[in-house]
Parts: C-alpha cells; sequence; structure tokens
C-alpha cells in the first residue's frame, strides 16, 4: 500500500521535473541566452587549438548562458512554489541547481557531446544537418533532460 507521504513525493517529483523541462525549454531557447553567447560558448576545436587558439575560449559566454538559464529556471520554480504547495528543501533546491549548472555549463562546451557521440557508435549522427535535423543539437538537448532528471531526484529528495 502507498503511504500519502509516498504519494506526495511523487507529485513533488513530477511537478519539479515538469518545471525542469519546460524552464530548460524556455531558457535554452527565449530568455537564457543571447546570439553571442549560443555562438561562443563551445570550446575551440581540436584544430583551433593545435592552432593556437586558446582551450579556455568560450568558458565566458558559456558562464554568462548558464547564469542566466538558471535566472530563468529559478523564477519558473519560485513562480510555480506560490501556486502549488510543493514542500521543498534549501539544500535540495540549491544540490539540484548546482547540478543543473556544472551539467549545462560541461555539456554547452560541446567537445563532451561530441566526444559521447563518436564513442558510442555515432559518428554520422554527431555530423547530421540535413532534413531539418542536428544530431549535436538532438544529442545535447537529450543529456539536459537526462541531468535535468537527476536535479529534479536531488531537489525532491534532499
Amino acid at each position: 500500500m502507498t503511504s500519502i507521504e509516498q504519494v506526495a513525493t511523487l507529485a513533488t517529483f513530477g511537478s519539479v521535473w515538469a518545471v525542469l523541462a519546460v524552464s530548460h525549454n524556455l531558457a535554452d531557447h527565449v530568455l537564457g541566452q543571447n546570439d553571442r553567447q549560443a555562438l561562443n560558448k563551445g570550446a575551440p576545436t581540436a584544430v583551433d587549438v593545435a592552432g593556437g587558439v586558446n582551450p579556455r575560449r568560450g568558458w565566458g559566454a558559456c558562464m554568462g548562458h548558464v547564469a542566466q538559464y538558471h535566472v530563468v529556471m529559478g523564477v519558473v520554480l519560485t513562480l510555480v512554489g506560490v501556486v502549488l504547495p510543493l514542500e521543498l528543501s534549501w539544500p535540495g533546491l540549491l544540490g539540484g541547481l548546482v547540478v543543473s549548472a556544472v551539467t549545462h555549463a560541461f555539456l554547452d562546451r560541446r567537445w563532451p557531446v561530441r566526444w559521447l557521440l563518436q564513442h558510442t557508435g555515432k559518428r554520422n549522427f554527431a555530423e547530421l544537418r540535413e532534413g531539418g535535423l542536428n544530431g549535436m543539437y538532438l544529442a545535447d538537448q537529450a543529456l539536459h533532460q537526462t541531468a535535468l532528471l537527476v536535479s529534479a531526484l536531488v531537489i525532491t529528495r534532499l
């Protein structure tokens, strides 16, 4: 038999995950980055680094995007928290947002997504840019959603 506490935890998790998914799309595609950040947040390519480009190039744009993204996420979480009686803890919120920020910054450097695709037999998918599809973008979004699942678990359980 399921207790009321278990039902409340499941409802909180579902609500938090939904809020993170919605705020991710809003922040990643509408309010959480400008064109300069989107263009420059990725790490330089191996060819660029071999040509003398500093491998840390792009971190400023990436961190600016991650900061804006999490402001949007915090506002949406706050608005939902005002409307719904979610019992969230400060340690849980902080922990979940840290997981989100670290994973988002790491994935948005682009090389980790490309490396993963290349090392899991998806080299062609990583290069796909036709028929309205972009393999790197699709993989990036799938990995962000997976990280948000972990963030929702942390927020709910801490």
